[in-house]
């Protein structure tokens, strides 16, 4: 029983942490919105916009992955 709501309490942490990555990463099409309206992005930060963009990728990645499995724990105890 312990052991269940300390799962269900990280998979709701994380459930929330997922959620807050997902949005905070850039929509992509909003390069072709800018590209359309005239945007003016110097080099130096479209490559910071990407490299933010990358790890905001990595972490939902494995945050999603970790929440599945977490997820399986949970049904399986």
């Amino acid at each position: 029983m312990t052991l269940k709501l300390i799962l269900t309490v990280i998979q709701v942490l994380l459930g929330v942490f997922l959620t807050a990555v997902v949005l905070l990463q850039e929509a992509k099409t909003a390069g072709m919105n800018s590209a359309v309206g005239g945007g003016a992005d110097t080099f130096l930060s479209k490559n910071k916009a990407k490299s933010w963009d990358a790890k905001l990728a990595r972490w939902t990645k494995w945050v999603a992955i970790g929440f599945v499995v977490l997820t399986l724990v949970i049904s399986l105890v």
